[in-house]
């Protein structure tokens, strides 16, 4: 199967904490959820749309789902490379994608992810299209 096109929105180097391990001493797989989290506030940040996850007021994104696929243990001390992708828009979301490797060594992959993202008028509660703005930055058919 073809992959989706996708492209490169935000990487973000971020050091493992000691306090994201669980008791079997290796990084707890709900915590990969938060790495992707902080990548895409980040890329909103870095685009200006830091305002879309700080208040109720105008537009901004919401999960549709999320999902994390485990390649390799990843344990503490650790500084990891969080990427996300955007993939082709449809008219109110798209998916985005995720890789963490290690920072040192990036053929050292730990983990992929994928989560849909919808935007959405949250005053109104509804989906709206996708703005122009980050229309531009995802892939075309």
């Amino acid at each position: 199967m073809r992959e989706a096109p996708r492209n490169l929105l935000h990487q973000e180097t971020l050091a493992v904490r000691w306090g994201d391990m669980d008791a079997l001493g290796h990084i707890n797989n709900a915590t990969y959820f938060t790495y992707f989290e902080q990548c895409r506030c980040s890329w909103l940040a870095a685009i200006k749309r830091s305002g879309a996850v700080s208040s109720n007021q105008g537009d901004g994104p919401v999960l549709l789902n999320a999902s994390a696929n485990f390649q390799l243990p990843l344990v503490f001390p650790a500084n990891i490379t969080v990427s996300m992708y955007g993939g082709t828009p449809g008219r109110s979301s798209f998916n985005s994608y995720y890789e963490i490797r290690d920072a040192d060594d990036t053929d050292k992959l730990y983990t992929t992810g994928e989560a849909k993202i919808v935007w959405v008028d949250q005053q109104a509660g509804k989906s709206m299209p996708v703005p122009d703005d980050i229309r531009v930055l995802l892939p075309t058919a």
